[in-house]
C-alpha cells in the first residue's frame, strides 16, 4: 500500500511539476515588469521635478482600514469646471463658440495634462489580410478576416509595432457596405474566462455581441490592444510609444496607453477608408473597463467614429473623479495604472489634487458632441463600487448641456435611474444593468439604441 501511495505521489508531482515552473515563470515575468514599471514612474517624477511621495489611492477591499468610499453619504461636495465658459471667462452660447474655442481649448488641456499628446509625424501603417474564411455565428454566415497592420520602423529598425484585428462581415449583402463596431480588447484573451450569468434579474440572457451584431447585418472588429502597447509602465520602451521615442523614456506631455489604444484605433479607420466593404459614416467602438477609457478616448479625439458604447470605464474613463467615491485619480496616477496617462498627471496626485484638475470626465464626453455616446455599467452588487456607477451617470449629465447647443438632447431623466431602466431618449444615454464588469446584458438595449441612428 505504501509502494502504491509513493507511485500516486510521484505521479502527481510528475503531472504538476510543469505547471508549478510555469507558475513560477509567470511570477518572475510579473515581477520583472513591476520592477522596470516603477523604475520609470520614478524616472517621470524626477523629470517632473516633483520629489514629494505620492498620496496613496484607497484600497478596493472593503475590509482594509484605507477602504475605499462606497457611500454616498461619504461623498464631498464638489465643484466641476464650467464647460460652457471659455478660459479668458466668455461665456460660450452657439455650437460654432463650442467648436472653435472651447472645445479646442478642452483638447488641449486634456492632452497635456491627462492622456498625452499624439506625436505629429508617425510612420505609415501598411494593412493586410493575413488569413481569411467563412464561419456561423448563429445562423448567420460571416466572412472573418485576420487583419495585420505593419507600423514602418525603417527609422528605428530594432523595434517592430504589428496591430493585429479580427474583421468579421457578414455574408448576407456582399453589395452593401456594412456599418462595423470595434470592440478594443483582445482577440484570444490571456484571462481567465469570466462567465456571465445564464440569466439576470432584470436583464434577460443575451446571445454574443457577434451574434447579436450579425444579426443586424453589421459587422466586428476586434483590436487586440496589446499588439498596440503594452499594458504597463515597463512597455513604454517598446510598442508604438517606444517605436516613436526610439527605446527612449516619455516626455512629460507623451501619450500614454490610452491615447495609444485609441490611435490604434483610427489607424483602422484609415485602413477601412479604403474598404468599399464597411461602411465609413457607420463606424462606432465599444470597450469595458480600462477598454472603455480607451474607447471613449478614441470618439472624444476621433470625429470619424459616429457612435460610442462605453462599458464601465470608472476612474479615468465616464466617471466623474472629483467624487471621493470608489477608485480616485491617487489610484490612477499609481506605479499599476499612470501608464494610461501622460507624466502631468502625476502632479494631481502629488504636489496638487483633483481639484486642479482643469476638466473632469464631463469634458471628455462632451468632446464627442454632437456624437451619440451611449454610458454602460453593471450591477454594484456584481461589479462593485469600484468604478462607480452613479459617477459615471453623472460624467453623461454634466455633459448635456454641450448636446443642447446642438440642439440635442442629452438625459432625458436628470435623476439617478433604477438597475436596469434605460435612459435612452437622448444622445447622451446611460443603463445599469444587473449583471458583472462587461457590456454584456447591455448588447441589446445598445443596439436598439444605435438603429435610432444608423438606419436613417
Amino acid at each position: 500500500m505504501q509502494y502504491f501511495n509513493n507511485l500516486i505521489a510521484t505521479l502527481i508531482l510528475i503531472i504538476l511539476f510543469p505547471f508549478c515552473l510555469l507558475a513560477q515563470d509567470k511570477a518572475v515575468v510579473r515581477d520583472s515588469i513591476n520592477t522596470y514599471s516603477n523604475l520609470d514612474f520614478k524616472h517621470m517624477k524626477a523629470q517632473l521635478g516633483i520629489t514629494t511621495e505620492n498620496r496613496p489611492g484607497p484600497s478596493g477591499n472593503p475590509k482594509d482600514p484605507n477602504a475605499a468610499n462606497t457611500d454616498e453619504l461619504k461623498v464631498h461636495n464638489y465643484n466641476l469646471p464650467e464647460l460652457l465658459l471659455s478660459s479668458s471667462g466668455q461665456r460660450i452660447l452657439t455650437e460654432k463658440q463650442w467648436e472653435q474655442e472651447r472645445r479646442m481649448e478642452l483638447l488641449q488641456s486634456i492632452e497635456t495634462e491627462m492622456y498625452g499628446t499624439i506625436p505629429k509625424h508617425i510612420p505609415k501603417v501598411s494593412w493586410s489580410i493575413l488569413t481569411s474564411k467563412d464561419t456561423l455565428i448563429g445562423n448567420i454566415l460571416v466572412e472573418e478576416q485576420h487583419l495585420l497592420g505593419v507600423v514602418d520602423n525603417a527609422q528605428y529598425p530594432e523595434l517592430s509595432v504589428e496591430i493585429e484585428v479580427l474583421l468579421g462581415i457578414p455574408k448576407t449583402q456582399d453589395t452593401i457596405a456594412t456599418p462595423v463596431v470595434i470592440q478594443l480588447g483582445f482577440i484570444h484573451s490571456p484571462f481567465y474566462r469570466i462567465q456571465e450569468p445564464k440569466s439576470y434579474f432584470i436583464s434577460p440572457f443575451e446571445p454574443l455581441f457577434k451574434q447579436q451584431l450579425t444579426t443586424q447585418g453589421w459587422g466586428y472588429a476586434v483590436v487586440d490592444v496589446n499588439s498596440i502597447q503594452a499594458d504597463h509602465g515597463a512597455g513604454l520602451l517598446s510598442g508604438i510609444i517606444g517605436l516613436i521615442n526610439r527605446g527612449k523614456r516619455r516626455s512629460s506631455t507623451d501619450w500614454g496607453v490610452l491615447r495609444a489604444w485609441g490611435w490604434g484605433v483610427s489607424s483602422l479607420i484609415d485602413y477601412f477608408e479604403t474598404r468599399l466593404a464597411v461602411d465609413h459614416n457607420r463606424i462606432a467602438v465599444e470597450g469595458t473597463s480600462r477598454y472603455g477609457k480607451a474607447a471613449l478616448v478614441a470618439m472624444a479625439f476621433d470625429t470619424r467614429i459616429s457612435l460610442g458604447f462605453i462599458g464601465s470605464a470608472g476612474a479615468g474613463g465616464s466617471s466623474i473623479l472629483r467624487r471621493n467615491f470608489g477608485e480616485t485619480l491617487e489610484n490612477l496616477a499609481s506605479p499599476g495604472e499612470y501608464h494610461w496617462f501622460s507624466g502631468n498627471f502625476l502632479k494631481y496626485a502629488s504636489i496638487m489634487t483633483v481639484n486642479d484638475l482643469p476638466f473632469d470626465a464631463h469634458s471628455v464626453i462632451a468632446l464627442c458632441a454632437p456624437r451619440p455616446v451611449f454610458i454602460s455599467a453593471g450591477s454594484s452588487n456584481i461589479e462593485g463600487h469600484w468604478v462607480d456607477a452613479k459617477g459615471m451617470f453623472l460624467g453623461g449629465k454634466f455633459a448635456s448641456p454641450v448636446y443642447e447647443l446642438y440642439g440635442l438632447q442629452g438625459y432625458a431623466n436628470e435623476e439617478f435611474p433604477v438597475m436596469g431602466k434605460a435612459l435612452t431618449d437622448g444622445e447622451i444615454a446611460f443603463r445599469q444593468h444587473s449583471g458583472g464588469h462587461s457590456t454584456g446584458p447591455n448588447w441589446s438595449t445598445w443596439i436598439a439604441w444605435a438603429r435610432k441612428y444608423w438606419d436613417k
